[in-house]
C-alpha cells in the first residue's frame, strides 16, 4: 500500500532558526548599513509574502535601510555567517530541532515524509543528517526549482511522486501557504502569535499547531 505523504518545511517548523538564519539576516543588513533590523521587524516583511529567500529579503532591508550592496556581496557575506570557516563557527549550528523525540519516527511508519525548502538542498541535508536518522524523499531545495515558494513548483514535484496525492505541505509562513493552495495541497500552519496565525488562516490553512509537536493525532 502507498503511504499519504506529509511534506515539511524546516526553517520554523523541523528546526528553530532564530539564532541560525535570523541572525545572520540581521548581522547582514547591519554589516552593509550599521543598522540592526529587530526579530520583529525580520518577521513583519515575513509576513508581507515574497520573503522566503533570506538572501533576497537581506538584500531588500538594506536598501530599505538606505544602503545599495549588490545582491551578490550579499550572499556572500550571509553564507559566510551562516557557514562559519575553520576560525569562526557558523550560526548553522545554533539551530535547534524541534520535533520530540519519538515523533517522526512514528509518522514515518504510517507516512512518507518528505521535504520541501528554500534552503539549498545540501544544507538541508546537512541539517537533517546532523539530528534525526528518520529518511526524507524527497527532499527539494531552492535549487531544485526555477522559481522559489510561494510558487508551487517544488510541492508540485514532491506531489508526483505518489500515484495518489495524498499529502499535506506543513509551513510556517504566507509563502508556503500560498505554495500549498497554488499546488492544491491542504496547508497545515505552524505559528505561535495571533498575527501569523490570523494570516495563515485567511490563506487557507486547514489545521494551525504551536510546533509539530501537536499535530499527530490529526493525521490520519
Amino acid at each position: 500500500m502507498v503511504k499519504n505523504l506529509i511534506v515539511f518545511d524546516m526553517d520554523g517548523v523541523l528546526v528553530e532558526v532564530t539564532e541560525s538564519y535570523r541572525a545572520a539576516i540581521q548581522a547582514t543588513v547591519h554589516r552593509f548599513t550599521g543598522k540592526e533590523p529587530s526579530r520583529d521587524e525580520i518577521q513583519e516583511w515575513k509576513n508581507r509574502g515574497g520573503f522566503n529567500d533570506d538572501w533576497n529579503l537581506s538584500h531588500q532591508m538594506i536598501h530599505a535601510h538606505g544602503g545599495n550592496t549588490e545582491f551578490n556581496h550579499v550572499v556572500e557575506h550571509f553564507q559566510q555567517l551562516f557557514h562559519g570557516d575553520d576560525q569562526t563557527p557558523g550560526l548553522i549550528l545554533r539551530e535547534r530541532w524541534i520535533a520530540n523525540p519519538g515523533l517522526l519516527e512514528r509518522l514515518a511508519d504510517s507516512h512518507t515524509l518528505a521535504v520541501f525548502t528554500g534552503r539549498l538542498r545540501w544544507e538541508a541535508k546537512l541539517t537533517l543528517d546532523r539530528f534525526t536518522q528518520v529518511p526524507f524523499a524527497p527532499i527539494v531545495g531552492v535549487d531544485d526549482v526555477t522559481t522559489p515558494k510561494p510558487h508551487p513548483e517544488g510541492l508540485l514535484k514532491v506531489k508526483a511522486t505518489i500515484p495518489h496525492h495524498k499529502i499535506w505541505y506543513v509551513g510556517d509562513t504566507i509563502d508556503d501557504a500560498k505554495a500549498g493552495a497554488a499546488a492544491g495541497v491542504p496547508f497545515i500552519g505552524i505559528a505561535k502569535h495571533p498575527v501569523e496565525i490570523e494570516l495563515l488562516k485567511q490563506h487557507g490553512a486547514v489545521h494551525i499547531f504551536e510546533d509539530i509537536n501537536q499535530m499527530e493525532a490529526i493525521l490520519g
